[in-house]
């Protein structure tokens, strides 16, 4: 019988090296670092933040032990299955605009998976990438430590369905085939690296640097019915109407108006298609 924590055969090593070639042109990016397993990279991106570490640095695990989501929820994937990346980032603005970062990485996660694999999906905020139907490829979480930002992003690959919780899914399983990993990192890096450009370029406005208009073309939140559970567990319904200047979903309930920073949301009726 094979070891489930040894990396299956037809799943290959990430060459950091070459991504590192591919991706480190003289902008943003100053390294891409590839480890065998560690507990979380965010975790480590946040310590080395508080180290001083400069932006620029992508750390990327084949295996993580301790991954983390929002709400203090786990995230595990078999090793090199899966997309396990963190970025660090010194972001010149706003505090208040730095909410827009998960919504960012968001919109750069779903043009680097259409253009690979050609799989249609949308963006649930503030942090997952769904497929057509509605099961959940990817979580982001941001986390900040000084001036510095970390975002975090894991992405079911290959994963197959006996590894994967009943409301998740991988880019294998919805493409029907084979997808690299290599590549889909890749061309995430090179899209995040283009629209966070623009975005500080414009002191992280969303509407100038044209990423609320893109994020809404995703986002199947918005126009949707939801059920959204707060932070302090209780719970409120609304059609999700618009995401605010600062990146706060807008839902209008029974009791008027309500901007949400975070919450857990459930779509009860989908709206408009990302």
């Amino acid at each position: 019988m094979s070891d489930p924590h040894l990396p299956a055969p037809d799943r290959p090593a990430l060459d950091a090296a070459a991504l590192t070639a591919a991706v480190v042109t003289g902008g943003l990016w100053r390294e891409v670092e590839v480890v065998e397993a560690i507990g979380s990279t965010n975790a480590e991106l946040v310590a080395r933040a508080a180290a001083d570490e400069p932006e620029g640095l992508v750390l990327v695990a084949e295996h993580q032990q301790a991954g983390r989501g929002r709400l203090d929820r786990t995230w595990t994937s078999p090793p090199r299955a899966g997309v396990t990346v963190s970025l660090l980032l010194r972001p010149d603005v706003p505090a208040a605009r730095r909410a827009w970062l998960s919504l960012l990485t968001g919109v750069a996660l779903a043009e680097a998976v259409s253009e690979v694999t050609g799989v249609r999906t949308s963006l649930k905020w503030p942090n997952d990438l769904l497929a057509a139907d509605g099961t959940k490829l990817a979580g982001i979480l941001a986390e900040t430590s000084g001036a510095a930002v970390v975002v975090g992003v894991g992405l079911n690959v290959s994963t197959r369905r006996d590894e994967l919780p009943d409301t998740g899914t991988s880019l294998a399983l919805v493409a029907g085939g084979p997808v690299d990993r290599a590549s889909v990192l890749e061309a995430f890096l090179r899209t995040f690296e283009r629209r966070y450009s623009r975005w500080v370029q414009v002191l992280g406005d969303p509407v100038s640097s044209g990423l609320a208009q893109d994020y809404l073309a995703w986002c199947s939140t918005v126009g949707a019915t939801v059920t959204v559970t707060m932070p302090d567990g209780s719970t409120l319904e609304g059609v999700a109407e618009a995401v605010d200047w600062d990146g706060r979903l807008v839902v209008r309930t029974g009791a008027g108006i309500v901007e949400l920073a975070s919450g857990d949301v459930r779509h009860v009726r989908p709206g408009r298609e990302g």
